[in-house]
């Protein structure tokens, strides 16, 4: 064997081409079914391993893999928007989640194990090792800061335990995950142990400026003695897309990160890094490669050269400020942090190795460490491990494929020695590669299994050679051993040639290279020499030895050269069966190994003969032995050892004997006649031999023997000899009738001489008997025999086929019988012939010749085809090609063979004339796949039939009919008309009357709705063009369906998707669903073609369970996927809705209905897949019309009577809800009848009194009167009930309709939204209505400017500059402020202000402003904890109070925008729409609909609702009909004033524009158009206007009698009609301010609109005579009555309510940062100051917070919003205000019979308020606190915000204002300050001051 050559290459593509000899069969696996596997650790030493999976953890035991326990951490109720929450009514997106786990660690010094899951936002937990199941903690209420790992499986978390200063601590590196994401740090130190686990209080977190600018990803977690290193993959920086390779690193020690470095990685010429791994002094790192990262490379970096990288960088940037020699920077603080290189002494570097709290971080290299790759592999590489054992390094590499590949690092090379697959194809190794304790065997990780594969299996290995082939730098093969074995296991390995190793000089196993002789014969003991190079050397005493199998012969060695004696012929194993020899292995042995081995063969010659009976001779001396051939004895010897006298024939590997060989054998070389022999006739055979000399002398008789079937035959034979060695044996004649009856068989045949001594057959001989009888059935089989059999048909007895001398004389036939037709096909053709025309019969003629001109159809001739004439077959058969023919002929087929009369047919051949007529459809796609109908007559003619479309083919679908056939189009390169032909044969018919047009392919655009139930049937909606050409279009769904779907019955079956059609049958429809090959379920339904751009489709219904995998339009040929039609998004399935029985008693049970009421059905997923305008509610034969549909309620509007059945039977009508295909009944409905009042006529009561005062006594006269008053108390009594029951009703069903109304409106509202958007103030105008409220549009007075004041007016801006710069002190702030508080003159008013302009003037620096903020709250705690610490903050007293005011707005305002924004304008629509749906009166105020009973219209006002058409275009101020003019419809009332009616108008025009960017009411006039001429234009006070008794009514819409769906305009004013009549018009409309008319200029006339504003009640002594009167003056003296207005209100706006609270008060989201850090130090003043009432706690932060600003921002929705807020709707939000302001309260809610209607209206809501607001600061407790870090880079983005100059300069000129009015004071406070002297701040006041003021100082 040729030595393998050395593996040389440097750069090697990964896969080898050849698989390993051996697999990997040592490895132990563990798996565990339906469960994917994350992450693996492994206990120190030899302890368990652990398996982090979903949903499970696995403790294992290290060796065997063997399960110890197993602990189960999901599937938990959990959603990634949440925070970990106990209630799940605190997250209602919660779904059952798998919990994967994200991370696992182990703790060797307290013996836990750390698991970190996706669910609950990441959070850990720690259990014991030595048994999983146990947890030793669990964060049962976990806050912000023990999120640990990312709660997204696809981001990778990565973390190290390491030792802390007595003490271990946690460092985690995650990538950013999730919505809930930005607050946890990429990399943080998190503790172990202590009173909260896993939390990151008081340690170091990586702070970002934005994580999502960076977005780093993690690959990988190491550490040494003294550093950890973080390998990962990120942007180069804020600026820059791409991204880069880095690795971090940060002290052992450093609990703060103040060691933080990185420095970028560059494997020169790839991609990112993939996988890494810290190997023995170097880094190993897996990058990307090739196309689209689909290879990769790996690359190694020296660990000295790292570090050295890194502390250059960490120098570079303490000491020079991260310049370089150049000057270029080279080091840098990264992450976005306002931090920056330094220059420290140059010894900074020595002196904090681990940096320190003054030290710049995070570090951050600019220049990569770069390294060239050691080798290129053809697959992603996604696990790195290495170690060193036997002096090499070795790398070990799992793949994407589930591939591991060892491989041998050599200096700059590497290269793979050994690939084996441990998982399952396609599934990637896990970066968990762990290396076992003992560096024996490696961990290999899958999401399906973990493996235990060996580091180096080198007993696996059987021999030598596959030892060596495996080219394991670890193995070699150990010669005297006999065994592959690791070089130190081999104890000979220092000897010469005793471990062989692959990679070594001569790396060749050791072989016997020659045997000398080869074989030998088995009957002799001879020796054998074997040839052994590098034989190793033994010492005296040993020896080798030589086993021929089983048996053992001492070995003689000289050199090289061993010398073995064979065994004896007793010893030599037996031939197997059928063989001549036998081979034994030869082995060199040393002791019981083997050293080296041959195959040895030990030959027999007398079994040589036995191989071949029929030539034993040739068999003998042709053999690979040394054989020799005894002919008279019959024997084959191994030497010349035939008897003596007998000559032999010798071996053909005696080259000295001429005499020899197979030739020189006794031999029959053939037969000497013919081989044929007939059965039945006496024969005589004879055959040749040669080589009989060796016979001479020695006389013996011969036979000839016949195998014959079942028998064998013997033939006296004798021999005839010619001259030479030939002759000629002859045996006796005889006669052969076979048992078995054949045309022709084949009889072996064979000689013998004497008595068994056989001759050999120089080749295969046989005789063929052959029978004329076989095979010939009749005569023309018979004639057409081969002549040389000599067969006749003889018709002597029975006419057979036989032999010529076995057939009397003269009954010999010359000829044969007349033909015989059996059938004839096809039995129609067309005229113009041409048809193939088959007839099938007997005696058909015996060659072509007889029927050439032979064969006549209908009396014509036909012409049989040679290629087709059929005469040796079964049945024989003619095909000929038929004649032209006039329509219409027909006859029967006629075959006439010679002279013989003709054979009929009884069928008869019809020649007829297929006719086309028409043609269905005329038209298609080019694409094809249309079904065509061809029309016409006798169209089954012929039977090779076939359809084109010009020329194109037209495949037909069978059966052909007589009067239709039907075939599928195919596609046509260009569109066009193309002619329809069908082929008849050779005939061709044209239907050229009506060609088929090909069109243009159709063409989808757009396809909506993409969801829909499973129960199918939801209308979709497809847009295109061309959608008529389609015959047939479908949109179908193909399924995948699991076994238990398709076991559950006859769902689908496999169907044909063309089946075949019957002729006169219509076809039938197909089947919903059919079963595909391959598994597949198909289910489709028809769409109908609307039109040429429309189709309308119905959603195909699909099983539970199946899984559907593609939806698609199937237009004839044209298949269009449906996420092509949707932008992309696939059609989804969702699951059916359910919905709950109307009767709480079941579905059988009748729900009672009270007419008026709608209906409110629960269920579940009842959106999902449908609207609500194609949801159908039936309620007997009427529809009940939903109003509203949400994902849990459906409303409808029943009929307003009760509907009959549907049935038409009396029963009572069922409730039935149709979404689709799904059809669900809720139960029978029975209307209620109206409650009638039971009530007794006062006459008959009288005349039963004065009837029973006229029969009894007058005792009892007044007994009887008593009980009459007592009856109509009852009476009375009851009828209250009665009203109070119906007034119940009537809230509750005003409720409902009010509630379904109005969330019409606000679905209306926000696709509105999804539009325009939220109407958001930008930030600085929302600054200054903060900061200034009430000042206007213009807060801040702007410089002097002009021509005159451009002199002074960059005096002044230095001015004001340097005094913002003063105002960065401090000390001179801090005294500023205490200074102007301190001033009795300084109002409330000015506090505000001024702290106002200090936060405009400091928005640039809030950092500073918040320490300005906290020492004054310090102060101001500290003065309040003397007095009263409870009345901190509860007003706004002091500048401290209104700086926190500004500050929490400016930090507050991305989460208005973002969170709290939209449902508190949601809140603030649904009011204003709640009270434009009722009458307000504009002079009062007051309206119908309203929370404010203040504000409540007492009086019953008729009012109806109108339409108006409002003209909106070009032409809608001037004529009507103008172009371009377009109607927006607006709802208004009739009792609207003409100013109202304008403000909606414009609500409704200008929808979605800010109320600062609408026309102003006043511009405009309204004018109501009617026909071409008809302008009228509407104003509150004209002419018509009604005045009684000095009180004008303002105009109406009822005054003007609009009707309903009236066209009006809106069109600019063009005269004023006096200022009083303007003022009016202001003050009548419904603005901010309340009117107060006092109309002296018309002479005391005042104004009224609804109610007259000094009206009184009338008195409340109602007159005895009227019950009706009596009970309206009830209602006048109990305004209480009208609280059923308030409360249907409430309820109406219950829901807008709530979800404004639960927006502010939530913590299912990250609380603001700002609210944790303003909550932790008020937890912190309280501490300091002693304060442990947590009453008084609670009070700080409602006060600070809740009460002064988000009280504000619900009173006030004009400070974020750009609208107008009414008087109405302010009132009512003030009534929302004040219940929330109550929530903030700890006091009991107490309310009574006196308490105000406000407070009773949410009476029973407040107690729930206050557990959402006791949960929020509690929950804000628990959360990790906001380190200072965070909070200065959140106030650093803040700053930015307002950075607008000439605001900041009014803001200090306003500022300086009141330094000025205080100007002494302020010297005098700064003069006094020993501090401040000596920064001579009194000074540079002075100097400002003079150049503000234009003038100099004496300083």
């Amino acid at each position: 064997m040729a030595p393998r050559p050395p593996f040389r290459l440097h750069l090697l593509l990964l896969l080898l081409s050849l698989p390993p000899p051996l697999p990997l069969t040592l490895a132990q696996r563990f798996s565990a079914a339906n469960t994917t596997l994350n992450h693996l650790a492994r206990a120190p030493g030899p302890g368990s391993l652990y398996v982090g999976a979903v949903n499970r953890l696995f403790q294992l035991s290290p060796d065997s893999l063997q399960l110890e326990a197993t602990a189960v951490t999901g599937p938990v109720l959990d959603s990634p928007d949440c925070v970990p929450f106990r209630d799940p009514a605190e997250c209602p997106q919660a779904r059952l989640t798998d919990n994967a786990n994200q991370l696992l660690l182990v703790s060797s010094r307290t013996r836990e194990l750390v698991a970190c899951g996706q669910v609950r936002q990441g959070v850990c937990e720690k259990r014991r090792l030595g048994d999983v199941a146990e947890v030793l903690y669990q964060a049962e209420d976990p806050g912000d800061g023990q999120f640990v790992a990312a709660n997204v499986p696809g981001v990778a978390t990565v973390g190290l335990v390491v030792p802390g200063p007595g003490r271990e601590l946690l460092l985690v590196a995650r990538g950013l995950a999730g919505k809930l994401a930005g607050g946890v740090p990429p990399l943080a130190v998190r503790q172990l142990a202590g009173p909260q686990p896993f939390s990151s209080e008081g340690l170091g977190r990586l702070v970002v400026g934005d994580f999502s600018d960076y977005n780093n990803s993690y690959v990988g977690a190491f550490a040494t003695a003294h550093f950890a290193y973080f390998v990962f993959r990120r942007r180069g920086a804020r600026a820059q897309a791409e991204y880069r390779s880095y690795v971090a690193r940060v002290c052992l020690g450093d609990a703060n990160l103040y060691s933080y470095v990185e420095v970028p990685l560059a494997c020169r010429g790839q991609g990112l890094v993939q996988a890494a791994f810290l190997g023995p002094g170097t880094l190993l790192g897996a990058f990307a490669a090739g196309p689209r990262g689909s290879q990769a490379a790996l690359c190694a970096f020296p660990l000295a050269e790292l570090d050295g990288g890194m502390e250059q960088a960490r120098r570079l940037c303490y000491t020079v400020g991260g310049r370089g020699p150049s000057g270029a920077e080279e080091a840098t603080v990264e992450y976005g942090i306002t931090s920056r290189c330094v220059t420290l002494p140059p010894d900074s570097p020595e002196s904090y190795p681990c940096g320190d709290e003054h030290t710049p971080s995070p570090i951050a290299g600019r220049w990569p460490l770069e390294a060239e790759p050691l080798l290129q592999l053809a697959q992603p590489i996604s696990a790195v491990a290495a170690l060193q054992a036997d002096g090499h390094t070795l790398a070990f590499l799992g793949d994407s494929q589930g591939q591991l590949h060892k491989v041998l690092l050599n200096g700059s090379r590497g290269q793979v020695y050994h690939s084996e697959q441990v998982g399952p194809v396609g599934s990637a190794i896990s970066p968990d590669l762990l290396v076992d304790g003992s560096s024996s065997h490696l961990y290999v990780l899958t999401a399906q299994q973990v493996a235990r594969v060996p580091v180096a299996a080198c007993p696996q290995f059987p021999d030598c050679a596959s030892c060596l082939q495996a080219r394991d730098p670890l193995c070699g093969w150990c010669v005297l051993q006999g065994r592959c074995t690791r070089k130190g296991q081999c104890e000979r390995v220092a000897q010469l040639d005793q471990w062989l190793w692959s990679y070594g000089g001569d790396s060749r196993c050791l072989q016997i290279q020659a045997l000398q002789p080869a074989h030998h014969p088995r009957q002799e003991q001879g020796q054998v020499t074997l040839s052994v190079p590098r034989l190793p050397g033994l010492a005296v005493d040993e020896y080798f030895h030589c086993a021929f199998g089983d048996y053992d012969s001492l070995a003689q060695v000289d050199g090289p050269d061993v010398a073995c004696v064979t065994p004896p012929q007793d010893q030599v194993p037996p031939n197997p069966p059928g063989t001549d020899h036998v081979t034994v292995p030869l082995t060199l042995m040393f002791e019981d190994v083997a050293v080296a081995t041959a195959n040895f063969s030990f030959y027999d010659c007398s079994a040589v003969q036995a191989m071949d009976v029929a030539a034993p001779c040739r068999a003998c001396v042709g053999s690979f032995w040394r054989c020799h051939w005894c002919p008279q004895s019959s024997q084959c010897v191994h030497g010349a050892q035939c008897p003596e006298g007998e000559r032999t024939v010798y071996s053909a590997q005696e080259v000295d004997f001429q005499l020899g060989g197979p030739e020189a054998c006794p031999q029959i070389e053939g037969l000497a006649g013919p081989a044929l022999v007939p059965v039945g006739w006496e024969s005589r055979l004879a055959l040749r031999v040669r080589n009989l000399q060796y016979f001479r002398g020695r006389p013996a008789p011969y036979h000839c023997w016949l195998e014959l079937p079942g028998e064998l035959r013997r033939l006296p034979a004798v021999l005839e000899e010619a001259a030479g060695a030939a002759g000629l044996i002859r045996c006796q004649a005889q006669q052969f009738r076979p048992a078995t009856s054949q045309r022709e068989l084949p009889v072996p045949i064979y000689v013998t001489r004497d008595e068994g001594q056989r001759l050999d057959n120089a080749a295969a001989l046989h005789v063929t008997l052959y029978d004329c009888a076989a095979g010939h059935p009749d005569c023309s089989h018979c004639q057409a025999a081969n002549r040389s059999l000599g067969c006749l048909w003889c018709s002597h007895d029975r006419p057979a086929c036989r032999y010529g001398p076995l057939c009397p004389p003269g009954a010999a036939e010359p000829l044969c019988p007349m033909p015989s037709i059996h059938s004839i096909e096809p039995l129609t053709g067309p005229p113009e012939g041409g048809l193939a025309l088959t007839i099938l019969g007997s005696n058909l003629g015996r060659d072509f010749a007889d029927v050439e001109d032979a064969v006549r159809v209908a009396g014509l001739p036909c012409s049989p085809d040679p290629a087709l004439y059929q005469i040796s077959a079964r049945l024989p058969r003619i095909v000929c090609v038929t004649s032209p023919a006039p329509n219409g002929t027909a006859g029967p087929v006629q075959v006439a063979v010679r002279s013989r009369p003709p054979g009929i047919s009884s069928q008869r051949f019809t020649y007829q004339d297929p006719v086309l007529l028409s043609l269905n459809p005329r038209w298609g796609p080019q694409a094809g796949g249309t079904q065509l109908t061809i029309r016409g007559q006798n169209l089954h003619t012929g039977s090779n039939i076939s359809a084109f479309v010009g020329d194109q083919p037209c495949p037909i679908q069978e059966p052909v009919c007589p009067e239709a056939i039907v075939c599928h189009t195919m596609p046509q390169a260009v569109p066009g008309e193309a002619a329809v032909r069908v082929v008849f044969g050779h005939a061709q018919r044209t239907l050229r009357t009506s060609p088929f047009l090909y069109t243009v392919d159709p063409q989808l655009l757009a396809a909506e709705p993409s969801t829909s139930f499973r129960g199918g049937g939801r209308l979709i909606r497809v847009q295109g063009s061309s959608l008529d050409v389609v015959q047939r279009p479908l949109l179908s769904v193909w399924l995948e369906t699991p076994v238990e779907v398709q076991a559950r019955g006859a769902l689908a079956r496999p169907q044909d998707p063309k089946p075949r059609r019957s002729c006169g049958v219509a076809a039938a429809d197909p089947q919903a669903c059919i079963q595909l090959p391959g598994g597949l379920l198909q289910c489709s339904t028809v769409c109908t073609v609307n039109s040429s751009s429309l189709l309308l489709c119905l959603s195909p219904a699909v099983p539970d369970g199946a899984r559907p995998s593609r939806v698609f339009f199937a237009l004839d040929n044209v298949l269009v996927d449906f996420a092509r039609t949707s932008g992309g998004q696939d059609f989804r399935y969702q699951p059916n809705p359910r919905l709950v029985p109307l009767s709480r008693h079941g579905p059988t049970r009748p729900f009672r209905l009270k007419p008026g009421h709608v209906l409110d059905v629960e269920g579940e997923g009842l959106n999902l897949g449908i609207s609500k305008e194609e949801v159908r509610v039936r309620i007997g034969a009427g529809e009940c019309l939903v109003k509203t549909l949400t994902l849990t309620h459906l409303y409808c509007e029943p009929p307003p009577r009760a509907p009959r059945a549907a049935n038409g039977s009396g029963s009572l009508p069922q409730f039935e809800v149709q979404m689709g295909n799904v059809r669900l009944a809720l139960g029978p409905v029975q209307y209620e009848a109206e409650p009638a009042l039971a009530a007794f006529p006062v006459a008959a009561q009288v005349g039963l009194g004065m009837g029973a005062a006229v029969l009894i006594a007058a005792v009892l006269l007044l007994t009887l009167m008593y009980r009459h008053k007592s009856k109509q108390a009852l009476r009375d009594y009851r009828k209250v009930l009665v009203q109070l029951e119906n007034l119940e009703i009537g809230v509750g069903d005003q409720c409902r309709k009010e509630f379904t109304d109005l969330m019409t409106e606000m679905t209306d509202l926000s696709s509105d939204l999804e539009a325009s958007g939220i109407p958001f103030l930008d930030y600085r105008t929302y600054a200054e209505r903060v900061f200034f409220p009430g000042h206007g549009g213009r807060p801040l007075q702007p410089l002097p400017d002009g021509p005159q004041e451009e002199g002074c007016r960059a005096t002044v801006r230095q001015g004001l500059t340097q005094l913002s710069n003063l105002l960065n002190s401090k000390l001179f702030l801090l005294t500023l402020i205490r200074t102007l508080e301190g001033q009795p003159g300084f109002s409330q008013r000015d506090r505000c202000h001024v702290a106002s302009l200090l936060s405009l003037a400091l928005h640039g620096k809030l950092e500073y402003l918040t320490d300005i903020l906290r020492t004054l709250l310090s102060d101001l705690a500290a003065h309040y904890v003397d007095k009263n610490p409870k009345l901190m903050l509860r007003r706004t007293e002091t500048m401290a109070e209104k700086l926190l005011t500004n500050w929490l707005a400016i930090c507050l305002y991305a989460f208005l925008r973002e969170v709290a924004g939209e449902p508190l304008y949601m809140l603030f629509r649904a009011i204003k729409y709640q009270v434009d749906k009722g009458p307000v009166d504009a002079v009062t105020g007051k309206a119908k609909r309203t929370l404010n009973d203040s504000h409540l219209l007492r009086e019953d006002v008729d009012f109806r609702p109108l339409t108006l058409l409002v003209l909106v275009g070009p032409g809608a101020g001037g004529a009507a009909g103008s172009g371009g003019e377009q109607r927006v419809p607006a709802r208004v009332l009739d009792t609207d004033t003409v100013t109202q009616v304008k403000e909606k108008v414009l609500d409704q025009v200008y929808k979605g524009t800010p109320f600062s960017q609408r026309p102003s009411v006043h511009t405009l006039d309204l004018e109501w158009r009617s026909g071409l001429a008809g302008h009228l234009t509407l104003s509150d006070e004209d002419l018509t206007s009604v005045t009684q008794n000095h009180w004008k009514r303002l105009n109406t819409l009822q005054h003007y009698k609009v009707p309903d769906g009236a066209t009006v305009g809106l069109i600019p004013q063009r005269h004023n009609g006096g200022a009083v009549s303007q003022s009016l018009a202001q003050s009548c409309s419904s603005g901010e301010n309340t009117p107060m008319l006092e109309d002296g200029d018309e002479g005391g006339v005042r104004l009224w609109h609804l109610v007259k504003a000094t009206e009184e009640p009338e008195g409340s002594k109602p007159r005895r005579s009227s019950l009706r009167e009596r009970e309206r003056a009830r209602a006048k003296a109990i305004p209480e009555i009208y609280l059923t207005r308030l409360l249907s209100m409430k309820g109406t706006l219950q829901k807008f309510v709530d979800d404004t609270f639960q927006a502010i008060l939530s913590v299912n989201r990250p609380v603001p940062i700002a609210v944790k850090y303003l909550f932790d130090f008020l937890d912190e003043l309280a501490e300091k100051n002693g304060i442990e009432d947590p009453e008084t706690l609670h009070i700080w932060k409602t006060n600070s917070l809740l009460l002064r600003f988000w009280v504000n921002t619900l009173k006030n929705p004009q400070f974020i919003f750009d609208v107008r807020v009414s008087d109405n709707v302010d009132a009512i939000l003030t009534v929302i205000t004040q219940t929330f302001i109550d929530s903030c309260t700890l006091s009991e809610h107490k309310v009574g019979r006196d308490s105000p209607v406000n407070k009773l209206l949410y009476a029973r809501e407040i107690p729930h308020y206050k557990q959402m607001v006791e949960k929020y600061y509690a929950d804000i407790r628990q959360s990790s606190p906001a380190s200072y870090q965070e909070m200065n880079s959140a106030l650093a983005e803040l700053s930015g915000n307002y950075t607008s100059t000439p605001h900041c300069l009014e803001a200090l000129q306003e500022l300086y204002t009141h330094i000025h009015r205080y100007y002494d004071q302020i010297i005098g406070a700064l003069e006094e300050d020993p501090v401040s002297q000596k920064m001579q701040l009194a000074c540079r006041l002075q100097q400002l001051a003079a150049l503000v003021e234009n003038k100099v100082t004496d300083l």
